[in-house]
């Protein structure tokens, strides 16, 4: 068991790991509460992942945040598994209790849904369809929390369309899977268009995407952050629609985490976005 009165340890697990932007966000939160704790990036391999979490409590450490490749082996090694987490498949935060139980949870979708909320608060999930561009990870957690939200017409929109066609069987609900190469006729009667896919990153090829067939309030968001204005993000606001960025949802999904481990809900500012952006590399 932990002792009290002790510093408080969090962490990233990932493999690489020193590319997280987690331990610059948690601690900027930690400095600004004055709280005693620490938050520290953790290389683990994918052969190690199972035995470092099963001992996690003796380390005295009270919770964790985990990234690729880690999220789906998480989910088969915590002790407890929220729904949520389940229907996704994966979990990106653990809470170790002192019995040395293990609490994953997926904090994606409530990152994606608050960082939408915040960017966009006029949009609602009885506005029309909502296009979902892939079908990974990320994608999963954001399709069961749009569906959640009351989402009834949701198109999936994967250059592998097996892969869409499994996303939406193992999460049921209003999902049409669309071919890749009709992605453009499916913005039609759009109202939320959202790109979970790697398209657009710095590094990466561009999205190859034509919006004029995209409804003058559809409202544009993308999860990637780097760059921070995306080329359909630049696309889209040029054509006059809302749009919002993916740095949001990397800010909100982890304060559920830092609530549990650290016993205060932190806030996404400004200062707070400035501060996780200075940290990504040019």
């Amino acid at each position: 068991m932990r002792e009290k009165g002790k510093t408080i340890q969090a962490g990233v697990i990932g493999w690489p790991v020193e590319h997280s932007l987690s331990p610059r966000l948690h601690g900027y939160w930690l400095k600004k509460h004055g709280i005693d704790g620490t938050y520290v990036p953790m290389a683990v391999t994918p052969d190690g992942f199972e035995n470092f979490l099963a001992n996690l409590c003796d380390q005295g450490i009270t919770g964790v945040n985990i990234t690729v490749p880690h999220k789906e082996a998480a989910l088969k090694a915590v002790t407890v598994v929220d729904e949520k987490a389940r229907r996704i498949g994966s979990v990106n935060t653990i809470r170790v209790e002192e019995t040395g139980e293990l609490h994953g949870s997926n904090t994606d979708g409530f990152g994606f849904m608050e960082n939408l909320k915040e960017g966009a608060p006029e949009w609602t999930p009885d506005l029309g369809p909502v296009t979902v561009l892939g079908a990974g990870g990320a994608a999963r957690a954001i399709v069961v929390a749009l569906m959640d939200a009351g989402v009834q017409e949701l198109r999936l929109v994967n250059r592998t369309k097996e892969r869409a066609r499994k996303l939406a069987g193992d999460t049921g609900g209003p999902i049409v899977v669309t071919d890749w190469d009709k992605r453009n006729e499916a913005l039609g009667d759009t109202a939320l268009l959202v790109n979970t896919t790697t398209l657009g990153m710095t590094g990466k090829e561009t999205l190859n995407l034509d919006l004029s067939s995209l409804p003058p309030m559809a409202v544009v968001t993308d999860i990637v952050y780097a760059p921070l204005i995306t080329p359909l993000l630049k696309q889209a606001k040029e054509l006059g629609h809302l749009v919002v960025d993916g740095l949001g949802m990397l800010l909100h999904q982890a304060r559920p985490g830092f609530r549990h481990w650290f016993g205060v809900d932190p806030k996404v500012t400004d200062d707070l976005r400035t501060h996780v952006l200075e940290g990504i590399p040019k």
